[in-house]
């Protein structure tokens, strides 16, 4: 048996389980939106973040990683439990095709399962809905969970997309308005410094020791 999973969010950089073939491509009519509150991992129930979902936009494309698990039902049961752990505020997981790129008319793969959120606030309780970009700015820039800070997650997964040569325009002018949230004066929040190079040993010599150990313990369930 072979399990295909699409990741448009951290699983980008940071997958959490084992897998035997990674792939980048993208998936269509879907666009990478931060409507979504994540409360267990890079925020609380009284304070929550804003990570990824996708919206359903004909003729959109979204880049991420493909992720196939090989070797059988166990295996891809172990990682189908991960995931639905990990993923548990998304309400839906949903088939599609996956393309690879140069190869944008026929699909690579059919059937890659993403987990998505229905976009009703009445029926999933942890859709946020669209939201100024202000104050989606100030909301990830606060928020902070057992996972770290709202902010990384924007930051990492804006640094993700560069490495895989894909650059979202959304995590770009989100991440720019999150930076100049935190440089604005008065405002109580630590001004984010620079780290030039995505490296964990980059990374690492610029955390806090106590915020490494949190991230540590914490970052397999990452969301």
């Amino acid at each position: 048996m072979v399990f295909w999973v699409f990741g448009y969010g951290s699983l980008v950089w940071n997958p959490g389980f084992e897998y035997d073939e990674k792939v980048i491509g993208f998936i269509k009519d879907y666009r990478r939106v931060f409507d979504l509150a994540c409360i267990d991992h890079r925020g609380t129930p009284e304070s929550p973040a804003r990570t990824c979902t996708l919206e359903n936009v004909e003729g959109a494309i979204c880049w991420g990683a493909a992720y196939c698990v090989r070797g059988g039902p166990e295996r891809e049961r172990l990682a189908m439990e991960y995931l639905e752990r990990r993923e548990c505020e998304y309400d839906k997981n949903t088939r599609v095709d996956f393309y690879k790129e140069g190869e944008p008319s026929e699909p690579a793969l059919t059937g890659v399962i993403v987990f998505t959120s229905t976009p009703d606030k009445v029926s999933n309780k942890y859709y946020l809905g669209p939201a100024p970009l202000e104050e989606m700015a100030r909301q990830i820039a606060t928020a902070h969970g057992p996972c770290g800070n709202n902010r990384d997650y924007l930051f990492s997964l804006e640094r993700a997309m560069f490495a895989i040569g894909h650059e979202d325009d959304t995590v770009i002018e989100l991440a720019k308005e999150v930076r100049r949230v935190l440089g604005a004066k008065g405002n109580g929040i630590p001004v984010e410094k620079k780290i030039s190079g995505s490296s964990p040993a980059a990374l690492k010599s610029h955390m806090p020791a106590l915020q490494l150990r949190s991230l540590q313990e914490a970052v397999l369930m990452d969301s």
